[in-house]
């Protein structure tokens, strides 16, 4: 692939403040692998996403390097790349141990990644001990639910604010294992803002599409809300997602 200017001078800024960040980090070569970090327990107790305003092909962007340096973050667990299809956004969902942690991560880390390349962001935490019953009945993988390989992700949220207790998740649910294409749902509820939400694994990106597109404003017109769709290429990111013990895909033989 031709790299453009603008993807050069992507990665190029990439590999300098990667140096920077890992120059400024004590014991950065004795970093932990991913193997003995599966020692700890690995069930969330806090999600995040996040999704950075710039467009950039998956191939050409320093997800090593920048794997690298998230692993060293307080309480990480996993991350799920993703990569915006239809923009070549960059993002990521992730699992922590704490919702202390993950509050460090979007708040600490995190805003100097896009801070780098002069770019705003988004970043979300959602409690996930609250939603953890509604995500197993979906068969979410973060929970023990069976891994298969997705062709695409759709990120969901209401304008909505409701306490969890409050949805009625179960209805929702049962309507929802019927959906076409879907292989689990991790429900989302946001913390302090109680929004409603979901990240969810299709098998195919023509099945996410219709879900976001065409099935999901009909949810939310029926609620008179405001809402959020995202639709990402999982195909492209499955590398990348794998190296940082992504729950969606089986460990390797």
């Amino acid at each position: 692939m031709t790299e453009t200017p603008m993807t050069a001078d992507f990665r190029e800024r990439s590999r300098l403040s990667r140096r920077q960040l890992l120059a400024a980090s004590a014991g950065a070569l004795l970093l932990p692998s991913l193997p003995k970090a599966q020692e700890k327990d690995m069930t969330p107790k806090a999600f995040v996403y996040t999704e950075v305003a710039i467009s950039v092909p998956f191939d050409q962007a320093p997800w090593q390097d920048i794997n690298q340096a998230i692993r060293q973050q307080p309480g990480f667990l996993n991350k799920t790349w993703l990569s915006g299809h239809g923009n070549n956004s960059l993002g990521g969902f992730y699992g922590f141990d704490s919702i202390e942690n993950a509050r460090k991560f979007v708040t600490g880390y995190f805003p100097s990644e896009p801070r780098a390349f002069g770019v705003a962001h988004n970043t979300r935490v959602f409690d996930a001990e609250t939603t953890e019953a509604a995500s197993r009945d979906m068969g979410a993988v973060q929970y023990g639910g069976p891994a298969a390989a997705p062709g695409a992700f759709v990120y969901t949220e209401l304008q909505l604010s409701v306490p969890f207790e409050d949805a009625p998740w179960q209805a929702r649910n049962k309507a929802l294992k019927m959906l076409p294409g879907l292989q689990n749902k991790v429900w989302l509820s946001g913390l302090q803002t109680r929004t409603l939400g979901g990240f969810d694994a299709f098998q195919t990106l023509d099945h996410a599409l219709d879900f976001a597109v065409n099935m999901f404003p009909e949810t939310a017109a029926e609620l008179g809300c405001a809402f959020y769709t995202r639709v990402f290429d999982a195909a492209v990111t499955e590398a990348a997602s794998r190296a940082m013990n992504s729950p969606y895909y089986s460990p390797a033989a």
